[in-house]
């Protein structure tokens, strides 16, 4: 069953003041539960508009999304956060912690958020910080920690509401080769292990070595799309 459906997706930029920029140009893909897939194209190609879309960040100009059954066009605004919330993880680029927040804090916020009880928040961020090699950092703030640890925070955060899927975009493009390798490892093992499904943005060739399905994009459009 897929959990993702995209239909002849379009998105536009127009600011009225320069030439119109199709940044995706009628797209369709899906994609099943416990995917480990990589979105791969040159800078400028429409990947990151994508999964904007996908999460719900950015509205297409025509087309459609739906996720486990619902159409996101179909959301008003609040709706489609709570949706985002309590359906989509984001792990993104710049990590986007809460620096004056320690690392277990940071993973319980958006349960707070959906309403879950003290102990119930506490208990899940510390067995996902274990998940992700930190269970001797949960009480450090961000400026404590490393580029690959605040990463890691980061995946521990996107995994706490329980979410059907998680989309990242470029999430190792500012740590080293080792921290990239455990991070990568990391999120390969979840995948495997619970089922979680991840969708990535990248231009790294060891995301795209990692992932088991990689989509190429240019101009907007599917190129390829190859199952390993």
């Amino acid at each position: 069953m897929n959990i993702i459906e995209i239909n002849d997706l379009v998105k536009i930029y127009d600011d009225k003041k320069a030439v119109p920029v199709k940044a995706v140009s009628g797209i369709d893909l899906q994609f099943k539960k416990g995917e480990f897939a990589a979105i791969v194209g040159p800078s400028g190609s429409g990947k990151t508009t994508l999964l904007n879309m996908l999460g719900g960040l950015d509205d297409p100009s025509s087309g459609k999304i739906m996720i486990v059954g619902i159409e996101l066009g179909h959301l008003k605004s609040r709706e489609k956060i709570n949706f985002r919330m309590n359906n989509i993880g984001f792990v993104f680029q710049a990590y986007n912690l809460i620096p004056v927040l320690t690392a277990r804090e940071n993973v319980e916020f958006i349960m707070h958020l959906q309403g879950r009880a003290k102990k119930s928040r506490e208990t899940r961020a510390e067995e996902l910080l274990n998940a992700v090699g930190l269970s001797d950092r949960m009480n450090f703030r961000p400026g404590k920690l490393s580029g690959g640890e605040q990463q890691r925070v980061a995946v521990a955060r996107a995994l706490a509401s329980k979410p059907k899927f998680i989309l990242a975009d470029e999430p190792t493009a500012n740590l080293d080769s080792k921290s990239t390798q455990t991070l990568l490892d990391i999120m390969e093992k979840l995948n495997k292990e619970e089922n979680i499904t991840f969708i990535f943005s990248t231009h790294d060739a060891r995301v795209v070595k990692k992932a088991r399905r990689v989509i190429t994009i240019e101009d907007g459009r599917v190129i390829n799309d190859e199952l390993k």
